[in-house]
């Protein structure tokens, strides 16, 4: 028995958020939209992908905002990123704790907490 990868991580969203998160996710974080399957997509909600990287964001009527639990989120250009963010109007908070890495953390349009993180070079 061996486990070997993370399929995905769910976050969660209120009712009617789909179009903000399609923007967010999809527009300032450059992901693709994953079309969910039939059964799937009648609960509302959105997924997306980008590489080796899955989220899926489920509708949930009492709703309440990761506030501490995140993604943390690799990427490459993290300058480039939290400008794209910054210039949306998203909170960017460096954060240098984590040896090896430069990071961030801000909030998606729900106020779902990411991290945001590059190895340094």
């Amino acid at each position: 028995m061996t486990l070997t990868a993370v399929d995905h991580v769910q976050l969660a969203a209120p009712p009617g958020s789909e179009d903000a998160l399609r923007a967010f996710y999809g527009g300032v974080l450059g992901m693709d939209e994953e079309p969910k399957p039939p059964a799937l997509a009648a609960r509302g909600g959105c997924w997306f992908r980008s590489a080796g990287v899955r989220l899926h964001l489920g509708i949930e009527e009492d709703f309440r905002p990761a506030r501490k639990a995140h993604p943390g989120l690799l990427v490459t250009g993290i300058d480039a990123y939290a400008a794209r963010l910054a210039a949306r109007g998203a909170d960017i908070t460096w954060d240098d704790a984590l040896p090896g890495h430069r990071r961030f953390h801000t909030h998606d349009p729900v106020g779902n907490r990411l991290e945001i993180l590059e190895p340094r070079t």
